[in-house]
């Protein structure tokens, strides 16, 4: 067996031509190298912005149905945030009609 028979026979052909394939495989890796570095920021940026929406939905739920949770079982004599207390009479109707807005009460 010869060597030669297994070597493959690429003839030099015009040097104007393989210089220009060498510079469009160059610009070729490079536009691939670019392309791939702005898809994997595009590609960053959505997921990072995914997350922070889906980390602030989360806490303002647990932020929400936390305050409704801890209304008065987390403290003995806690008071809720929706619960207002306060006093108040009844009054009848001649009293009403002395002490509404914007009329004295000499009236």
């Amino acid at each position: 067996m010869r060597y030669s028979q297994y070597r493959l026979k690429l003839r030099p052909g015009n040097p104007l031509v393989n210089a220009l394939v060498i510079v469009l495989g160059a610009l070729a890796i490079a536009a691939s190298l670019v392309l791939g570095f702005f898809a994997f920021v595009v590609l960053g940026t959505v997921f990072i912005m995914f997350a922070a929406i889906v980390g602030i939905r989360l806490w303002w739920l647990n932020w929400r149905f936390g305050r409704r949770q801890t209304g008065d079982t987390s403290k003995p004599g806690a008071v809720s945030a929706e619960l207002i207390e306060g006093e108040y009479r009844i009054l009848r109707s001649e009293q009403r009609e002395t002490l509404r807005p914007g009329r004295s009460q000499n009236t």
